[in-house]
């Protein structure tokens, strides 16, 4: 919206510090004058508006069309928010460690958001991922870009062992300073709607740099908890991120380059004051206290920190300064990479399926680059590459080529799942509805060297896989296949049921979004049976295979000669054996400190399932005599790879992982003997959370 001009003035009368007086000096009017312009009481001519550009130092066109002006990089600061007075404090964003901590996740969350912000729906979301190695000259320039120099000292006093986020941070320090190199992960959507809305009050701007939790999303959108974007500060090692966002409508009438950063840190003290920890890069906000605003920049600022757009299409790009793996699974930019692309084609391989009469919802690429020069040129990721049955079986569904019968390795069987719609406890204005909605099961033959044959995966809305599962009890000698359940709008329905299961299933998927089960949300907003529905829709779905597949047994190609002699010739290959049982400790590396504890480095061997393991740590001691004596943790565990900790203290391992390592301290108050005279085991029994 464009401003009237009696607001732009006084704006940007206070923004430069100039008195209505001061003005009237300058152009040459009396202070009544400048004064009625500034109450809205009339409007000065051109040439007096361009006497007051040039008063305030602003272009023409700025003032003629009331524009906040660009703001110069002299003028950007970083603005730490105070402690509040209380004393209370802040350990973290909690919000980061909402997910685990690697690119995969990373790649969802964004790309997810993305397709919830698409702006022509007509038109796919473009999603671009580009990596940035700096190192030497690039680097220096950069972090002078940043004002590093202004933050560094809180990064470095916010630095604190004992907490999660500042070993991070210590790591990431250290990390910069031994290798002097730095990866910068840009994040770009295109037809999106962009960082919309005002500096302060409700709009996609605020939510997204300034609030945590809040989220705004609903109906068909993915997300729910508001935690998405807290993945993008997660993947920072300094919890940093910049914006750049193009409008899709205007704001302060500009819609262009529109920019901010900040930073996600605990409490920490510098130079004798307390700071709660967030910080925001901007221009001082004059009008309120301890705050800097977004800014509207030039090409060469938004260059200057790799933010520059490559169109003017609506929609925003983040950067993830220090951009890393926390799992530790990738390290080099040349595996991050391959992380990042195998992530965006393994949760969104559907979303960029193109039917006949329809386009894809998203398209996407990856790219990176050190130092200004290519290192992976930009790749499109190809659905049919990465998934082709999968690929196959949605396409066909698109096009209206499903069937009942398989006939050909290309065929696609479509079969109804029933999903009961349980009644809100508080309906909906205009009315809700319960029933029954009808989602849609493809089922189609797969290739012999499908690593994971067998499985449905779930998703709604944006075709998002929300959950990939492998169907069991399937009858005698059936084809190898991989199933797809479109649920809600997903199934092209718009009609009132499939607009009330997205509602419903969004509801059951936990924070992030890789199940339909009973979360608290689900609880809080259906009636008893909510939980159950779910269950017997995901029960149906695996029947509706077994049906499906019933008399549709693999069967040889005619060019493989007389049945009496392929059953001669045949030797079935060697199934591969599948791990069965229950996590145990590979190995334990361990030291007594000075104060007599066991300091432990425990590496977890965690068979194949299709859940994630979740374990509860126990230290023993076994001293002379021979017995076994459980010894407390001190303080929490500390999770190193593949694995994260629960709100109750537990370790979560990620899912499909084969081995995880954590690290704990024990109490010394609590063991039997002297540490030095004893030893220690540690064992993994599963948690009690996760126990039915």
């Amino acid at each position: 919206m464009t401003l009237e001009f009696d607001v732009w003035l006084v704006g940007l009368l206070r923004q430069r510090g100039m008195s209505q007086k001061e003005l009237a000096e300058l152009v040459k009017v009396t202070p009544a004058a400048v004064n009625a312009w500034a109450n809205g009481r009339s409007v000065p001519r051109y040439e007096k508006i361009a006497a007051i550009a040039a008063a305030l130092e602003v272009g023409v066109d700025d003032a003629v069309n009331r524009r906040t002006p660009r703001t110069t990089p002299s003028d950007l600061e970083w603005v730490f928010q105070r402690a509040p007075e209380d004393g209370s404090r802040i350990g973290g964003n909690a919000a980061a460690y909402a997910f685990a901590a690697n690119l995969e996740v990373l790649a969802r969350e964004a790309t997810q958001n993305s397709l919830d912000e698409r702006f022509e729906q007509n038109l796919p979301v473009t999603s671009r991922f580009v990596l940035h190695e700096v190192t030497g000259r690039h680097l220096r320039d950069f972090l002078s870009a940043l004002r590093w120099d202004s933050i560094e000292g809180h990064l470095r006093e916010a630095a604190d062992r004992r907490q999660k986020v500042g070993r991070v941070l210590i790591d990431g320090l250290n990390e910069l300073e031994r290798t002097e190199r730095l990866v910068l992960l840009r994040i770009d959507d295109y037809n999106a709607a962009g960082l919309t809305g005002p500096e302060y009050e409700d709009g996609r701007f605020a939510r997204v740099v300034r609030r945590t939790l809040d989220s705004g999303k609903a109906g068909a959108q993915g997300g729910s908890y508001g935690l998405g974007k807290a993945a993008l500060w997660a993947a920072s090692r300094f919890g940093l991120v910049l914006v750049n966002s193009t409008l899709s409508e205007k704001q302060d009438g500009r819609d262009e380059r529109r920019m901010a950063g900040r930073l996600e840190l605990p409490w920490h003290a510098l130079n004798g004051e307390e700071f709660a920890g967030p910080a925001w890069f901007g221009a001082k906000d004059k009008d309120r206290q301890n705050s800097a605003r977004s800014w509207w920049a030039d090409s060469a600022t938004a260059e200057s920190l790799y933010l520059e757009r490559g169109d003017d299409s609506p929609g925003t790009s983040f950067l993830v300064v220090g951009a890393y793996d926390g799992s530790g699974d990738t390290e080099d930019l040349e595996e991050m990479y391959e992380q990042l692309t195998a992530g965006v084609a393994h949760n969104f391989w559907a979303s960029m399926v193109a039917g006949g009469q329809s386009g894809p919802l998203l398209r996407a690429s990856v790219a990176a680059w050190r130092n200004g020069q290519v290192v992976r040129h930009e790749r499109d990721i190809d659905p049919h590459v990465h998934e082709p049955a999968k690929s196959r079986a949605v396409k066909a569904f698109l096009d209206g080529r499903t069937t009942s019968e398989l006939t050909s390795r290309e065929d696609v069987l479509r079969a109804p799942v029933s999903l009961r719609l349980p009644a809100p406890k508080e309906p909906r204005e205009g009315g809700d509805h319960s029933g029954t909605h009808e989602a849609v099961l493809l089922v189609t033959p797969t290739l012999e060297d499908d690593p994971k044959p067998d499985r449905v995966s779930f998703m709604r809305a944006s075709r998002m896989v929300v959950k990939e599962k492998k169907v069991t009890d399937l009858p005698l000698g059936h084809r190898r296949f991989q199933a797809i359940l479109l649920a809600g709008v997903a199934t092209g329905n718009a009609s009132p049921e499939a607009e009330a299961a997205e509602r419903f299933l969004r509801t059951a998927e936990p924070p992030d979004h890789n199940d339909w089960t009973s979360t608290e949300d689900l609880t809080a907003t259906y009636v008893r049976g909510a939980r159950q529905a779910i269950i017997d829709f995901k029960k149906a779905a695996d029947q509706a295979v077994r049906d499906l597949l019933k008399g549709q047994e693999e069967e040889s190609d005619v060019d493989d000669g007389p049945q009496i002699l392929r059953d001669l010739l045949t030797i079935d290959a060697p199934k591969k054996s599948r791990a069965r049982g229950f996590p145990s400790v590979h190995s334990v590396e361990g030291s007594v400190s000075a104060s007599g504890s066991w300091h432990v480095k425990v590496t977890v061997k965690l068979p194949d399932r299709d859940d994630p393991w979740v374990l509860a740590p126990i230290a023993r001691f076994v001293v002379q005599s021979g017995g076994n004596i459980p010894v407390e943790w001190a303080g929490t565990l500390v999770p190193e790879r593949n694995c994260e900790l629960t709100v109750n203290g537990n370790l979560r391992f990620r899912d499909g992982a084969t081995r995880g390592v954590f690290r704990g301290v024990t109490d010394a108050s609590s063991h039997p003997v002297a540490a030095d005279m004893s030893c220690i085991e540690v064992d993994v029994p599963r948690a009690k959370e996760v126990m039915k």
